[in-house]
């Protein structure tokens, strides 16, 4: 796996020509750059905001495609994607946000036919962003019956959940929904362990529905890559690498450079890779394409402009499956271009 992230900000199309022909040279080009630099997988945001970037019965179209969230784009996004990806040889996940339905002001209005707005006992609102409810039985519906339409309908190779899960700094968001759990339940779990059950049968829904339309399609995660910060977000990490029929891969968000005073890259990676797994599972590891050579990390990006290449090669080294790249944007950036001209030339078997 040499995948590649394009996040819905790469694909936003509000101050372009908003058609199919404009979307298609797009995604055209990002496939042509990222496969030029020895990249052979997209992980393309297909639900960013309880939305779609294809044609749904369940969510609204995404605002990124017209400025106007369920505004026809009168074109399917992610079917021009599944099929110049495979033309090229590139494979393509589609890359979901399972509870996120707005941060902030985006986007600036949700529409009438948004899940969320026709039922907002569906979500709960937390600093001005708006979630869906990882304990409410509706809202879990609606995300199985989303990922249930995308593997019918489309020739993905994998669906992805990215790292937002409960927002980790409120104890109030679901206070009334723990009570009312925990006064029908004879013996309750702790609020904690009760964000993780209920994220955890999600899960385990998705997987199974996943691989009754099609086993072939893989189901993965992309959690924060420190390791302890999950179990605040209600993440049961352990529980999903350890036990079948969770996930079939876990990409942790590595993005730290090697000698990160916070936490360095293979103080991380060890944590990961020595944690219990299923016989199945595959280890990918996200990379911290946007931060080679910025100041991040304490300056330590700029210590040298082959970071990236030696943390793929430890991943090599260690046997693991692939790695993942945040974001596409890193490839087509002056900041990173050192970084990438690296990693381009070590994953295309260029010898400096």
């Amino acid at each position: 796996m040499k995948g590649v992230w394009v996040s819905y900000i790469t694909l936003d199309m509000q101050n372009e020509d908003k058609n199919e022909k404009a979307f298609k040279n797009k995604i055209e080009n990002i496939i042509s750059t990222s496969k030029e630099n020895g990249f052979n997988t997209l992980i393309m945001q297909v639900r960013p905001f309880c939305d779609a970037l294809y044609k749904s019965s369940v969510y609204p179209w995404s605002h990124i495609l017209t400025g106007e969230q369920g505004k026809n784009p009168l074109y399917d996004p992610l079917k021009i994607a599944c099929d110049l990806c495979h033309k090229n040889n590139m494979k393509i996940h589609a890359w979901i946000n399972p509870y996120r339905v707005s941060s902030e002001s985006t986007p600036k209005e949700l529409s009438s036919n948004n899940p969320y707005v026709k039922d907002n006992s569906i979500g709960f609102i937390f600093n001005k962003n708006i979630y869906l409810d990882p304990s409410n039985q509706k809202a879990q519906e609606l995300i199985v019956n989303g990922v249930e339409e995308i593997a019918n309908n489309y020739d993905i190779d994998g669906i992805q959940f990215d790292d937002y899960f409960y927002p980790e700094e409120s104890a109030e968001i679901d206070k009334e929904q723990y009570k009312a759990y925990k006064s029908s339940t004879p013996k309750p779990l702790s609020k904690e362990k009760w964000r993780m059950e209920n994220v955890n049968t999600l899960i385990k829904r998705v997987y199974k529905a996943i691989n009754k339309i099609n086993d072939n399609i893989e189901f993965g995660i992309s959690p924060q890559g420190n390791i302890n910060n999950n179990k605040a977000l209600g993440a049961d990490l352990y529980t999903w690498c350890k036990e079948e029929g969770y996930i079939d891969y876990i990409c942790p968000q590595l993005y730290f450079s090697l000698d990160n005073p916070s936490l360095k890259f293979e103080e991380s990676l060890n944590q990961w890779v020595d944690i219990e797994k299923h016989k199945n599972l595959k280890i990918y590891v996200g990379l911290a394409g946007y931060k080679a050579g910025s100041d991040k990390d304490s300056g330590t990006w700029l210590d040298n402009n082959d970071i990236l290449k030696t943390e793929i090669k430890i991943c090599e080294e260690r046997k693991l499956e692939g790695i993942m790249l945040y974001s596409y944007e890193s490839l087509i950036s002056k900041e990173n271009k050192e970084e990438i001209k690296n990693v381009s030339n070590y994953l295309n078997g260029v010898t400096q």
